[in-house]
């Protein structure tokens, strides 16, 4: 196929899919021990055990001749690229991190990063707990919220028995801290 018909970019854009939001300008890259560890093992996943095997797959493919039909090449050069911007974003987020360790937090009766808390809502009366980790690790679905979520940016310093507002996208919501953990 003609390049001409193929939207493909040498950029240093490292966002796309999969690719956590941005962090606000100025703002430092909080993560947890566990986060920052989750992160490089990854990092040394891709540089250590599937960029080379893809590389020699890669070279393996060119050696039969042709390539611009060749699926294995085609198809190998993309996920390069894919694995290289993966690669370049994960050493950016590494590099420019500030590791937090929740369980060392010296204030422990208020919300801070790192803090797992339990919240009951005030109408409702549902209680939900989760922690409040770093942009690279947020996952609702496991209880981890961003630092930077409306929900962890309402709570903080807040303290047990005290009732918050916050806006969500269901609309304004109150809920009550029942138990501020650091572990």
């Amino acid at each position: 196929m003609n390049k001409a018909f193929v939207k493909e970019t040498d950029s240093d854009e490292d966002e796309g899919p999969g690719q956590p939001a941005p962090l606000p300008p100025g703002t430092p890259n909080y993560m947890t021990r566990t986060g920052f560890q989750r992160l490089k093992a990854e990092l040394d996943g891709l540089v250590k055990d599937e960029r080379p095997k893809l590389v020699e797959t890669i070279a393996w493919a060119a050696s039969n001749g042709d390539r611009s039909e060749n699926g294995d090449y085609i198809y190998g050069k993309k996920r390069l690229r894919e694995i290289d911007r993966r690669i370049r974003f994960l050493i950016k987020r590494l590099e420019n991190s500030t590791v937090i360790e929740p369980s060392e937090q010296p204030n422990i009766d208020q919300v801070f990063f790192g803090a797992t808390v339990t919240l009951c809502d005030v109408e409702g009366g549902d209680e939900q707990t989760f922690q409040i980790v770093g942009v690279d690790e947020a996952d609702a679905g496991a209880g981890r919220v961003s630092w930077i979520a409306p929900i962890a940016r309402a709570l903080l310093k807040a303290r047990e028995g005290d009732v918050v507002r916050f806006q969500s996208p269901a609309g304004t919501r109150e809920v009550e801290v029942v138990e501020i953990r650091y572990r």
